[in-house]
């Protein structure tokens, strides 16, 4: 670009001693002693010089070409990814959220989302993690068999949506992958994503309809290299129902931090400590 504007200089120069350098015809100089005299009245104005060296000029005195040299402005910047409302949640989408009370998509250990649009059902998942993040729908609540969406942080910091099916404790990636208007982000040592698939689908092992109800198994965990490897919990969330894409919940689900004292065990342990505290020792 710097040579362009160089070359498009030197070319001003050089049209512009060419100029100089053309007599005006006998016509040209009638003309112009007709309209403004042959001393040059007060008034008189110079004739517009008509020439590509003009234009030059001028085009470079406006700027067209900026500093670096480039003839046209840079292309705006890409639309940033546009924040989950949790607002919606149990109103025009069904969310599950497992982490702290209270917590939303950017505070919550894990969050997803569903809704139905048109022939699509619309997901989106965030979890606090720097590797990925997945969702699997499942008829018996245990890993195997089952179909996996997951969002998958890479080297080059790029989120992509990727196709598993889970045999066993192992998933395995599925070159089909349903998903589309695909949407990622790592921000804030999360990551976050939001995507479509198909509602009705052929009938597959690997891909379920998603129109039946399915038990949701939630997992995150670290990606090597764009790989994902085992998820950070033994054993991973799981939706205590099946899900209906056609019936919009607000689910939460406590971490193992704040699920301690609800327990049965410990709810008994608890009244029997304070039943003997009351009491005194004999």
């Amino acid at each position: 670009m710097i040579f362009l504007r160089s070359l498009l200089q030197l070319t001003v120069l050089l049209v512009q001693g060419s100029w100089r350098g053309v007599a005006p015809s006998p016509t040209d100089e009638g003309a112009l002693r007709a309209s403004h005299g042959d001393h040059g009245e007060p008034g008189h104005k110079e004739p517009h010089k008509d020439s590509y060296s003009t234009f030059a000029s001028e085009f470079l005195e406006s700027r067209h070409l900026s500093d670096e040299g480039y003839p046209f402005p840079t292309a705006p910047p890409v639309d940033p990814f546009a924040r989950i409302k949790v607002v919606d949640c149990g109103v025009t989408k069904g969310c599950i959220r497992y982490g702290k009370p209270g917590c939303d998509a950017e505070t919550c250990d894990y969050f997803m989302s569903y809704r139905r649009i048109g022939t699509d059902v619309e997901y989106e998942m965030s979890a606090d993690t720097d590797g990925w993040v997945a969702v699997g729908f499942s008829s018996d609540k245990k890993m195997g068999g089952d179909d996996v969406m997951g969002c998958v942080h890479d080297d080059n910091g790029r989120v992509r949506i990727h196709h598993f099916y889970n045999v066993g404790q192992w998933a395995k990636e599925i070159k089909r992958n349903p998903a589309r208007d695909e949407e990622g982000v790592f921000d804030n040592n999360r990551v976050t994503c939001r995507f479509k698939r198909p509602l009705y689908v052929p009938r597959e092992e690997t891909l379920v309809d998603l129109h039946l109800s399915w038990f949701y198994l939630l997992a995150w965990g670290p990606a090597i290299q764009g790989s994902i490897t085992r998820h950070d919990n033994d054993a991973p969330p799981v939706s205590d129902h099946m899900i209906s894409i056609y019936k919009y919940e607000d689910i939460f689900m406590p971490s193992t931090a704040y699920q301690t004292f609800s327990s049965p065990f410990c709810l008994l342990l608890i009244v029997a400590l304070t039943f003997y505290l009351l009491m005194g020792t004999p």
